[in-house]
C-alpha cells in the first residue's frame, strides 16, 4: 500500500497571469502615448516640460501611472487568491471549501486563561486540500486513509498508512504537540474517523499508532565574514534552521547534514563548523525525526 506524493506546489511555474510591474515600464508608455497626442510643433516644448519633476504636467502624469500600478497590483492579487499555491487566509479559506475542506482547530480558545484560539497554517491547510479529492474515495486506497485522517483533528501533523497484511490497515500519527508523539485521545480520534460507516470498507481492520520520535539537535560554530551586525546573521542562521527542523516534521523524513548546512551557510557566515549531528539522521517508515535544541555558537 503505497501513498501519493503531493505536487510540491513551490516548484509549479509562475502563472502567467499575473504580471510583473514596473513604475519606470509604465510611466515611459503613458509618456509616449501622451506625446504622440501633442500637435508636432509643440513635442519638443512638451517632452523637455516632462523631464523635470517639477512640472504639474510631470506630476500628473507620475500619478497616474503610480495609480495604474496600484490598481494592476489588485488584479495581481485577485489572480494569486485563485490559485493554491498563492491564496492565502480567507481567500485560501474559501478556495479549498471548494473541495470540502475547512481549516482546523489547533488551539481551541480559552478566554478564562486569556489563550486565543490558534488554528491551521495555510501551508497545512494547502497540503490537506491536495489531499482532499483522494479522499473523495472510501478509504480503500492508501491516500484515501491519510486524507480522512488528516482531517480528523487540528493535532494531527502528518499520517502514514501501510498494509501489513491482506485486510488490515496500520496508521501511524504524528501529532504537531510535544515532541511529536500521538497521546491516546488524538488516536482515538482519528480511529473514530476511519471507522465511520461512509469512510472504512468492511473487509479492512484499521490498527492505530503513534510514530516513533528520533531525537536529535543541531549544534555549530559559524565563523563570520567582516561586515553585518554577527548578531543579526546569528539570528538569521537560526531562523533558517528552526524553518529546516520544522520542516523534517514528517514521518519518514531523514534529516540531512547538507540541509542544515544550507540553513546555517548564509550570507555573512564564512565558514560553518557542524558539531551535531554529524551524519544523516535516517528514520523508518513509522518514525519521525523531532528537534530538541539548536545551539549556535560564534567562532
Amino acid at each position: 500500500m503505497t501513498v501519493a506524493t503531493p505536487i510540491d506546489l513551490s516548484q509549479l511555474p509562475f502563472p502567467g497571469v499575473v504580471e510583473t510591474l514596473d513604475f519606470e515600464t509604465i510611466y515611459a508608455r503613458r509618456k509616449a502615448r501622451l506625446l504622440s497626442l501633442v500637435p508636432a510643433d509643440q513635442v519638443a516644448d512638451v517632452t523637455a516640460a516632462l523631464e523635470l519633476d517639477s512640472e504639474p504636467m510631470a506630476m500628473l502624469l507620475q500619478e497616474n501611472s503610480y495609480e495604474e500600478i496600484v490598481w494592476r497590483q489588485r488584479v495581481n492579487d485577485a489572480a494569486r487568491a485563485n490559485f493554491l499555491a498563492f491564496a492565502m487566509d480567507g481567500d485560501l479559506d474559501n478556495l479549498v471549501a471548494l473541495l470540502g475542506v475547512q481549516r482546523l482547530v489547533v488551539t481551541p480558545a480559552d478566554p478564562d486563561h486569556n489563550v486565543a484560539e490558534v488554528k491551521e497554517g495555510n501551508t497545512d491547510l494547502r497540503k490537506r486540500a491536495q489531499l482532499a479529492p483522494l479522499g473523495f474515495s472510501v478509504a480503500g486506497p492508501a491516500d484515501a486513509y491519510k486524507s480522512h485522517a488528516m482531517g480528523a483533528d487540528g493535532a494531527v501533523l502528518d499520517i502514514a498508512v501501510k498494509s501489513p497484511q491482506d485486510g488490515r490497515v496500520l496508521v501511524t500519527v504524528l501529532s504537531r504537540e510535544g515532541d511529536g508523539t500521538a497521546s491516546q485521545a488524538l488516536l482515538d480520534k482519528v480511529a473514530a474517523t476511519l471507522s465511520a460507516d461512509t469512510v472504512r470498507p468492511l473487509t479492512d481492520h484499521v490498527l492505530l499508532q503513534s510514530a516513533g520520535i528520533v531525537p536529535f539537535a543541531i549544534r555549530a560554530t559559524l565563523f563570520m565574514l567582516p561586515g553585518p551586525d554577527r548578531s543579526l546573521v546569528t539570528a538569521e542562521s537560526l531562523r533558517r534552521a528552526q524553518a529546516y527542523a520544522q520542516e523534517c516534521r514528517q514521518i519518514g523524513r531523514e534529516v540531512a547534514v547538507s540541509g542544515i548546512m544550507a540553513a546555517l551557510h548564509i550570507t555573512g557566515v564564512e565558514r560553518v563548523q557542524l558539531i551535531e549531528p554529524l551524519a544523516d539522521i535516517a528514520t523508518t517508515d513509522v518514525q519521525a525525526p523531532y528537534c530538541t535544541a539548536i545551539e549556535l555558537g560564534e567562532g
